[in-house]
């Protein structure tokens, strides 16, 4: 099992779009991947379990992985958060 921190850059959060972008990242990888926020843990290939977590800008939330692909699975997923999910470039 692997797990990393990481702070939601973008303003608006994990909403559809960048949600959307997060899962279809998630799905790139064979291991079990969740999102943790406060005590709630869903599944990081689920967008309605995203969506439920309510993740705004400033969010800080857990990354975790578990599987073959794990370490690569959580770095690669916050990269993506990191980048704002490249909406500053719009």
């Amino acid at each position: 099992m692997f797990v990393k921190d990481v702070m939601v850059q973008n303003q608006v959060g994990l909403h559809a779009r960048p949600a959307t972008f997060f899962i279809q990242k998630a799905n790139e990888f064979k291991s079990s991947i969740w999102i943790e926020k406060e005590e709630r843990r869903v599944n990081a290939k689920s967008l309605l379990g995203i969506l439920s977590l309510g993740i705004v800008g400033g969010t800080q939330i857990r990354i975790i992985a578990d599987g073959a692909d794990e370490e690569a699975a959580v770095e690669g997923l916050i990269e993506l958060v990191e980048s704002g999910f490249a909406e500053e470039t719009r």
